[in-house]
């Protein structure tokens, strides 16, 4: 054997140490970019955690600055989000900005209050509990989760719009997200089908959001599974991992007050445990960044720049360890312009809709309500507004839309939708509370049956009971007369009792009560989804009694009553616990006859007016009420005697202190905004100004005088309906504390 010289072994030596040490640095240690050089697959681990999902925004930031290559995405409900736009070629601007106008209000709420019928904008007057609820076989039914996500659906169908493939592997970047299958407790790596479908799954939160059908799966928010999927995307081929865990902190002791916020802690239970799981299974070569959100909560989107900006931190401070992993500017300019995908043309004409999925509901009545027509051309916002109107009509739990091409028929526009399975019988159940704290308290106790689609144009039968201050037993038929639902005849029967105080120098001295047994038929036609008129005819009796009364009050009458009513209605409030935007207007005029059998012959007119105006938290409501004879006939029989007085109705004054045959009310509200709600509308501090007159009064000494009354109070919307506490002062300077629960 040959021997080397001593300097030509050294250098041999030498060679080899590097060599072995060049072998054992880390993959990001190499120079992707140099030519010939193959450069480690990078994956982006996107976790879950709602608005503060926002802070991935900030972090993709950061590495295109870096020109860091992402080669596969996997996301978690918020991650699922970000990482579908991202990975379906949509140009970070864009996501950015189609997410920054997400509000926590709209999210929470399946739609609008506009786009609700009005028979449905009529429930929010009253004080309800809690959901509907149904009524089946097997006993009362809840729905699955508190929303549906109709509106959450649009947004994603318009982050996902550039997806051009079904199969994820063909998207610009391959992409997964992770759902779990609530029946069987598996993680489900969603890697076909629809984006928007996809997300939306994975972001069902138990409880608040309602779970999504998938190939037979019932699927929720993966977060209970896998809330930081590090094995999945290392299972996609990711040499390296770059983690984002935006963290989803435990509820501390005094948050966890409801239902909802219960169940919500136990998936960040699940979250936690899971999260520490995957970080275990980090290695040195990967990189985990964890954004400070600080107070930004999961339900915060109002707060999603600071999400941004927390992310965009986290990923500078790492900068010099993801730097590592950039290309060049002509190579990633190269990677970028493969990735590019243009925004999807217009889908065109279309030529058929169809609705999918009715069982008891008729179809020609969903179509019937849509716009979107055969033969015009197909406009997503209009699209999404059909979906939202035909939800809100209350017959689904689900409703979502596709536009296919199908050999023969052409482009078919496809409405899905899924019947609510605690239908058609539903219940639902109110409470109203108040109390002046000088004895005078009040209660009422509420149950609505509801039976709907009793044929195939829609007929509904309704059935309300009310004990308490107000006893009541009303039953109504609705049915439209033709499949556009363009008219309709209502035939009703109510039985009522109310009770009158009478007053002296602020002291009740009787109590009397009128009982209507009342039945009547109407005509009418739905003004779209904002109004109503209807012309009536209606037929009964009216009497009074008393409960506690001296032998001053005698002689109470008893009438027939007979006669004409045509009313008009609308209804544009955004809300009627606290109205922000709107206005909202009644006007209902009533003909007495003889004819009809009425004991007394007169003409009443009565007017509702009320509207509302915001500017950031600060709100200003405006109402005008009155009602009163009208036409020759001056006097109003005593059943349709007026009352004024109480909490926001002349504020300081005893409920219903003040009792006439004619009555006219005005009232401006200012409220400040002091915490916006998610599910619910937050809390107010408000301040009012009261002003009103009872003509030809039957109890007080001065029977015509117009008084003032003024509030100061703070408002809570809760599960249970609006609460209030006030404190009223009135211009004869009479005083009161209020409570209230439901409606004032």
């Amino acid at each position: 054997m040959t021997t080397l010289p001593r300097n030509l072994r050294f250098s041999v030596r030498c060679v080899a140490l590097l060599a072995a040490v060049g072998l054992s640095l880390p993959a990001f240690a190499q120079t992707p970019s140099a030519p010939g050089a193959q450069r480690p697959k990078v994956g982006l681990v996107l976790s879950g955690g709602g608005a503060r999902g926002a802070a991935h925004l900030g972090v993709l930031k950061v590495l295109e600055e870096l020109r860091v290559p992402v080669d596969v995405v996997v996301g978690t409900s918020a991650g699922a989000i970000v990482g579908a736009a991202y990975a379906s070629g949509m140009p970070l601007r864009a996501i950015e900005k189609e997410m920054s106008g997400l509000r926590t209000a709209s999210l929470f709420r399946d739609v609008a209050r506009e786009d609700l019928p009005l028979r449905r904008k009529e429930d929010d007057g009253v004080d309800f509990i809690g959901p509907e609820v149904g009524l089946g076989p097997n006993g009362v039914q809840l729905p699955k989760g508190a929303i549906s996500g109709v509106s959450l659906e649009a947004v994603l169908r318009r982050l996902t719009a550039r997806q051009r493939s079904a199969n994820f592997d063909q998207l610009p970047i391959r992409f997964r997200a992770i759902a779990a299958d609530v029946s069987t407790s598996e993680m489900v790596v969603l890697d076909h089908g629809s984006l928007s479908d996809a997300v939306r799954a994975s972001m069902a939160l138990p409880a608040a959001v309602n779970p999504v059908q998938l190939e037979g799966r019932l699927l929720v928010d993966g977060g209970v599974v896998r809330n930081l999927p590090v094995d999945v995307a290392r299972s996609l081929g990711a040499d390296i991992i770059i983690a984002v865990n935006i963290g989803t902190p435990l509820l501390a002791r005094k948050e966890i007050v409801s239902l909802l916020s219960v169940a919500d802690q136990m998936v960040r239970i699940l979250t936690a445990k899971n999260v520490n799981q995957s970080l275990s299974e980090l290695t040195p070569r990967d990189v985990l960044l964890t954004p400070d959100l600080g107070t930004v909560a999961t339900a915060d989107f109002d707060r999603l720049p600071e999400a941004v900006a927390a992310g965009e931190r986290s990923a500078r401070e790492a900068a010099e360890v993801l730097s590592r992993l950039a290309l060049d500017e002509r190579g990633y300019a190269r990677l970028v312009d493969t990735r590019r995908v243009a925004e999807q043309a217009a889908v065109g004409r279309i030529d058929e809709v169809r609705v999918v999925g009715a069982i008891n509901v008729e179809p020609a009545v969903v179509l019937a309500a849509m716009e979107s027509r055969a033969g015009e051309h197909f406009d997503t916002e209009v699209a999404d507004r059909d979906l939202k109107r035909i939800y809100g009509r209350g017959d689904f739990e689900h409703v979502s839309y596709r536009v296919v091409d199908e050999p023969g028929t052409g482009r078919v526009l496809t409405v899905d939708v899924a019947e609510k399975a605690w239908g058609p019988h539903y219940l639902r159940f109110g409470l109203g509370l108040s109390t002046d704290f000088e004895g005078n308290a009040y209660f009422n106790a509420l149950l609505s049956h509801r039976w709907t689609w009793l044929n195939r144009l829609g007929g509904e039968w309704r059935n309300d009971v009310q004990i308490g201050r107000t006893e009541r037993l009303r039953s109504e038929w609705y049915q439209p007369l033709s499949e556009a639902q363009r008219w309709f005849v209502s035939g009703w029967g109510d039985y009522r009792r109310d009770p009158f105080d009478l007053y002296q120098e602020g002291r009740r001295f009787a109590r009397l009560k009128v009982t209507k047994s009342l039945v009547g038929v109407d005509v009418g036609a739905p003004l779209g989804t904002a109004g109503e008129v209807r012309f009536g005819l209606v037929r009964g009796r009216a009497s009074f009694g008393t409960e506690v009364a001296p032998l001053l009050v005698s002689d109470l009458p008893s009438d027939s009553v007979g006669g004409l009513s045509l009313q008009l209605r609308f209804d544009e409030l955004d809300s009627v616990r606290f109205p922000r935007f709107g206005y909202a207007a009644s006007v209902k005029w009533q003909r007495s006859l003889g004819a009809l059998g009425a004991t007394s012959v007169y003409t009443k007119l009565g007017v509702d007016l009320r509207a509302a105006y915001s500017l950031g938290r600060h709100t200003l409501r405006a109402s005008l009420t009155g009602a009163g004879a009208v036409g020759a006939d001056k006097e109003l029989p005593a059943h349709e005697l007026s009352q004024l007085g109480g909490f926001l109705q002349l504020s300081g004054y005893h409920t219903g202190e003040f009792v006439g045959r004619g009555m006219r009310f005005g009232r401006l509200i200012y409220t400040y905004q002091l915490r916006q709600g998610g599910l619910l509308e937050g809390a107010f501090v408000g301040v009012s100004a009261e002003s009103g007159r009872i003509g030809d009064a039957v109890s007080g000494p001065d029977k015509a005088a117009s008084r003032r009354g003024n509030a100061i109070f703070l408002g809570v919307d809760t599960p249970v309906g609006p609460f209030y506490l006030g404190y009223g002062r009135a211009s004869a300077n009479a005083q009161a504390v209020y409570l209230y629960l439901g409606q004032p």
